[in-house]
């Protein structure tokens, strides 16, 4: 008997309990089991400290926009597990979510002995690469986790790899340099490869002296190869002048902040090199599909009253890239930041980053383990600050505070996004 979408569930989200275990012999092992389904896919894998679920909706939205069959696999999920796996523009079904879990269960149940049981994030990719191989689509989009060397989606080679930017953030993981850091996310070009990246400085003359190691065949880098434009045109989004080598386009982006523009050239040169693998993209798709792209969570705008701006930054730079935008779109109007911070994150980069816009603070948790104590936020942040545990009750009183005239600001974590997001939808899953 088929396992329902709530049993699917059950099962998988037990698997949590599992932690992060980076390397890719238990995701290789998983994936044999399947009859190695990641072989013939083709696309781009998207790594990089930020930008890169942006990069990766851009590209899937030009490539639809095209008349391509797409799937986009993106982590971490906002209010369902089935935003992970994205066909043809659509989370997929309950039905079919429960259908991939039965494939791939007995799988994970027999590897287990041989190399260990797979992380949930590992049984996720496995999954997501098991549906995009039963889709055949014309290209995939996948969405690296952490890192890249050591991340399961690295056992994909779909032929353009790219890198949006590197920053500091996951430092125990990661390295505690730039250098360090773009040496485990240049992990995932690999011979033959074309290479995109956002990345500058020291960090680009890592990736490029990897891509010369392995034999990838072409890079094109911003501020190089690549070079952008852009202005904000507010609640509208950006508006972007973009060269890739000898091509010149204007491009508008409906996400908000300035920092979009950057992402835009990122995924015009993507969108460049699948070109150049036989990927049917004209220009006027790209064009189309950019202009009518949407990523949830990324300076997303929520008309309530008063308005929420609901965004995932949960790094110091991130949260830097988009002060500007707020400071646009909020103009003169209070502001009340709901802050809500994973405790193994650079906390007080974050807090420090997100002091110039001199908010009226609500500290808050995510519902996840990983979150760190609002009382322990609000005393770093120091005087003024509120500390309310119950998100239902945090974003009750921020958006008091804000009064109607307002704006409430929601940062610090994808997590808590998310749980903002699932509050103002009350879906199912």
């Amino acid at each position: 008997m088929p396992t329902s979408y709530r049993e699917s569930l059950e099962w998988l989200t037990a698997t949590g309990s599992r932690g992060i275990r980076p390397g890719l012999e238990r995701v290789a092992a998983l994936l044999q089991r399947l009859g190695d389904p990641q072989e013939g896919l083709r696309g781009a894998l998207v790594a990089g400290t930020n930008g890169k679920g942006s990069v990766c909706a851009m590209v899937e939205a030009a490539c639809r926009a095209g008349g391509l069959s797409t799937v986009m696999l993106v982590k971490p999920h906002l209010r369902s597990y089935r935003e992970r796996v994205v066909v043809d523009g659509r989370a997929v079904t309950p039905e079919r979510f429960a259908a991939l879990v039965d494939r791939v269960r007995p799988a994970v149940e027999a590897v287990e002995e041989e190399v260990g049981a797979p992380t949930q994030f590992e049984i996720l990719t496995a999954l997501g690469i098991l549906a995009a191989a039963e889709r055949q689509p014309d290209v995939v989009v996948c969405e690296v986790g952490l890192g890249g060397r050591l991340d399961s989606t690295n056992v994909l080679d779909l032929g353009v790899a790219v890198i949006t930017t590197v920053a500091l953030d996951h430092a125990d993981r990661l390295g505690h340099t730039l250098a360090a850091i773009a040496a485990e996310k240049a992990g995932i070009i690999k011979a033959g490869n074309d290479v995109v990246t956002g990345a500058s400085g020291e960090a680009l003359t890592v990736i490029r002296d990897q891509a010369a190691r392995v034999g990838a065949q072409r890079l094109l880098a911003l501020g190089g190869e690549v070079s952008v434009t852009g202005h904000s045109l507010g609640l509208d989004g950006v508006e972007a002048e973009i060269a890739v080598g000898d091509e010149h386009a204007s491009l508008r982006v409906p996400l908000l902040g300035l920092h979009q523009a950057e992402n835009a050239a990122v995924a015009l040169a993507t969108c460049a090199m699948l070109g150049g693998r036989g990927v049917t993209l004209d220009m006027e798709a790209v064009r189309s599909g950019l202009a009518s792209v949407r990523w949830p969570a990324r300076l997303q705008w929520v008309a309530t009253t008063p308005p929420l701006l609901v965004d995932g930054a949960h790094n110091p730079a991130a949260v830097q890239a988009i002060v500007p935008a707020v400071r646009e779109v909020v103009g003169d109007r209070p502001l009340v930041a709901l802050v809500g911070v994973m405790a193994d994150k650079d906390v007080a980069g974050i807090l420090d980053a997100l002091r110039p816009l001199a908010p009226v603070t609500v500290f808050t948790q995510a519902g996840t383990p990983r979150s760190a104590r609002s009382i322990d936020l609000a005393r770093l942040w120091g005087h003024g600050a509120r500390a309310i545990s119950s998100l239902p009750d945090a974003l009750t009183a921020a958006r008091m505070l804000a009064g109607d005239e307002g704006v409430v600001l929601i940062c610090g974590s994808i997590y808590l996004a998310g749980d903002v997001l699932q509050l103002l939808d009350s879906g199912d899953d």
